[in-house]
């Protein structure tokens, strides 16, 4: 079992010797430094599971280290040595976040207690939980380590959680391995992307149907929400659901209580959400296609996960780990990268993030030749960039506004005659355009010129 780390703070170095060895001593793995700005160091390389700094120290004391902890990790508990003189501001620390403090001299079982507390809540205790919650998620980055600490406290708690992050950053992956870390664990995790099922099917999908509720219901459907039951409901894509259907998730989550398409009686169910999305969530609620009432609902924790070319650590350990994958796929022998085929992986754009790096390395495989994958193969696989498969959400909205555009040439901008073409009423036609950004005389403007 992987032992929890203290990062231990103090310009003593008696002082902080013997708080290394008493901490090692009780089963803690030390890392050591002798001021604050070795601290931030550290935390920059590796993220401890707490932090113990002493008040008093020469350039930047406990206080502003403390503060600058909380600004870029919240969730990472930090306890203070402290004089007597100096406990005013370490209570005034707490109250902002600071985990704890103790006086000097300090009582060692006390000391201990308080570490224990605050590696059991940052997810680094040694008679809870081991690492096997991530093991799918590979990284050795900073920012995921953070990420992830946070990640597997919201995990112990049943608070929706909004996953945010580009298309190809590994959302449901984060999602799963939510579920795996949570009290929930043993119950079903269910899966829905939002944005690829019809909206007269999601429904159906998502709350179920009773037998001969529409056309082709050949039988009672339960729904993910009645399948999960003590489990977990994970929605893709949320920022391409529907407004109707919106409107009725939203009632769900707010009753607890679903009725199937076409039933005339409520289940209840216990479920916990997450949901993810790879859209600005608050311009969409600017723009009306999102309600403000269920992002609210969903979005109790937010988690963002960073695109690729902000984790260049990781792309050599992501790019061995598909290589290990991929080779055992299609029986090949290559055991591994040119120098320069690397530093080609590791210096790319990557815009479709982890996806498009797992498709450039199956590309590679598949036409590699020599042990070891040749930078020609990498540089190949990059140019050669296949057809993005859009969402369905996305491809209909795309093909919707190209279609509206065609008409309006064909019509000069005429919106009655857009309307007639398209089989549907003024109104409905001028409110595709609004929501397009499309002006129908800018049309007439262009034919006249």
């Amino acid at each position: 079992m992987k032992k929890p780390c203290i990062l231990v703070v103090d310009d003593d170095d008696a002082l902080r010797e013997l708080i290394t060895l008493r901490l090692e001593a009780n089963g803690f793995r030390v890392e050591a430094v002798a001021s604050g700005e070795a601290a931030l160091a550290q935390l920059a390389l590796a993220r401890p599971d707490a932090v113990l700094t002493d008040m008093q120290m020469s350039g930047m004391d406990g206080m502003a280290l403390f503060r600058a902890i909380h600004a870029r990790d919240p969730a990472l508990p930090v306890i203070v040595l402290t004089a007597h003189g100096t406990i005013p501001d370490a209570v005034a620390a707490t109250q902002m976040g600071l985990f704890g403090y103790l006086t000097k001299p300090y009582d060692a079982p006390t000391l201990i207690g308080l570490l224990n507390r605050a590696t059991r809540l940052s997810g680094g205790s040694t008679d809870t939980h081991d690492d096997s919650w991530r093991s799918e998620i590979v990284t050795a980055s900073p920012v995921m380590d953070t990420l992830l600490a946070e990640a597997r406290l919201a995990a112990r708690s049943d608070a929706s959680l909004l996953i945010q992050g580009e298309s190809g950053t590994g959302k449901e992956l984060l999602a799963r391995a939510i579920h795996r870390a949570s009290p929930r664990r043993d119950k079903p995790f269910v899966a829905i992307n939002c944005g690829a099922i019809p909206a007269e099917l999601l429904e159906s999908e998502l709350f179920g149907h009773v037998k001969g509720a529409f056309t082709g219901a050949a039988r009672d459907h339960p729904g993910l929400f009645v399948s999960a039951e003590g489990g977990t409901v994970f929605l893709d894509e949320i920022g391409d659901m529907p407004l109707p259907l919106q409107v009725k998730l939203l009632r769900v989550l707010q009753e607890g209580e679903v009725r199937p398409v076409g039933a005339t009686e409520t289940r209840a169910f216990d479920v916990r959400i997450l949901s993810a999305t790879h859209r600005n969530l608050d311009e969409a609620i600017v723009s009306g296609e999102f309600r403000e009432d269920l992002y609210y609902r969903l979005n109790v924790v937010t988690l963002t996960l960073p695109p690729l070319r902000e984790r260049r650590e990781d792309i050599p350990l992501l790019a061995r780990h598909f290589l290990g994958l991929l080779t055992k796929k299609y029986d090949r022998r290559i055991h591994g990268f040119a120098p320069d085929a690397l530093e080609m992986l590791v210096a790319a754009d990557w815009p479709g993030n982890i996806r498009q790096l797992h498709n450039v390395l199956e590309q590679c495989v598949a036409l590699c030749t020599t042990a070891a994958i040749p930078v020609s193969l990498v540089a190949r696989a990059l140019r050669d960039k296949p057809a993005e498969i859009l969402p369905l959400a996305e491809a209909r909205t795309t093909f919707e506004r190209d279609y509206l555009i065609t008409l309006l040439k064909l019509t000069r901008g005429q919106v009655s005659e857009v309307a007639r073409l398209a089989g549907r009423n003024r109104t409905e036609v001028y409110r595709l355009l609004q929501r397009h950004g499309l002006t129908p005389a800018l049309f007439k403007e262009r034919d006249e010129d």
